[in-house]
Order: C-alpha cells, then structure tokens, then sequence
C-alpha cells in the first residue's frame, strides 16, 4: 500500500468514522452489480466525495491493482485480444525505465500507471485497433503527436499508436517531459 491510499484510508476512517472494512461491508449489503450504482449510493446517501468513493467502490469490488495479488496478471488481462500491442507496452516500458530508478509501474485493471512523486503517463491498449499513452503536460499546447485529452480525464494529453514502429523520439520525449515534471 503506498502512502498516499494509507493517508486516504486514515481520512476515511476519521471523516465517517467507519473503516474501509466497515465501508466494504454497507456496500456488499447493497447487492451493487456496477461500479457507478456504489458511487452514486456512497455520494447520495453518505455525503462522499468522488475520491471516497471510488476509493470504497474500487476495494468493495476488487476492481484496483493492491487487491490484485499477481500484478502481471493484471497486465496479461490487459492484452487478451489485444496481443498485437504487446509489443508496444514492452518497448515503452523498456524506455521509460531508463528515465530513472523511481519510476513506479502500477498495473490497474485496463492501463499501466506509470508515477514518480506523481502520475505521468499511463499505457494503454485502448481497443483492439488503437493504444494510447496519456500523458501529464498540463499547460502544454498540444503540437505533433501530442493531442489534448477529454476535460476531467486523468491525464492532460494522448498519443495514438498503432503499431510498435510509432514509437519514435518524439514519442520517448513527450514522456520524458512528463516524467521530468512529475519529481
């Protein structure tokens, strides 16, 4: 658990005076079958806000990476039906290790997060024709293959590959930049 879901748990706890576990457990009694029916309830009826809650959704359906416990399997998930874009998740990775040694790689359900003292990009093999990497560059004008992602998005800009041979300079530096505003 990395610190920042322990200081979430320990704000959890002190605003509702609930655990996690206590939480979990309303939320199961519910019989929720989607994600957006547990945020919906957590907000509606207990004053949550959105982190909270999905927080709370997240955990009560074992949807978030820490309660996963083989993370390459999370990954392996990520790329069925999608094999052809392995190769694109190899070769980036393989570059952007070589940014630094805190480069943290945190497999979710459907992306790779990638974060230093913050995210700054994630992987992702969006559908089956297309794979993007979002990318961290508020207040960056978006110009070549750096295009603006949609408002309230978790990343400020996208690129769209199709094929490991996309992976160019460009590509490796818009990260880079990334990487480099997130220490």
């Amino acid at each position: 658990m990395d610190k920042a879901e322990q200081t979430m748990l320990e704000n959890l706890h002190k605003n509702t005076g609930k655990t996690l576990e206590q939480w979990i457990e309303i939320v199961k009694k519910q019989n929720f079958e989607k994600h957006g029916q547990i945020l919906k309830f957590l907000k509606e009826e207990h004053s949550f806000t959105h982190g909270f809650a999905n927080m709370v959704a997240m955990k009560s359906r074992k949807a978030d990476a820490g309660s996963v416990e083989n993370k390459v399997g999370l990954i392996e998930k990520q790329y069925e039906g999608k094999e052809h874009f392995k190769p694109i998740y190899d070769k980036l990775l393989s570059e952007i290790l070589k940014f630094g040694k805190d480069v943290e790689v945190a497999p979710k359900n459907a992306y790779v997060s990638l974060r230093r003292k913050k995210q700054f990009a994630l992987l992702n093999p969006a559908t089956k024709t297309r794979f993007e990497i979002g990318i961290n560059l508020k207040g960056q004008e978006p110009q070549g293959k750096l295009e603006p992602e949609k408002p309230n998005a978790m990343c400020s800009h996208k690129i769209k590959l199709i094929d490991v041979t996309d992976i160019d300079e460009e590509v490796i530096e818009w990260i880079k930049t990334a990487y480099d505003n997130a220490g």
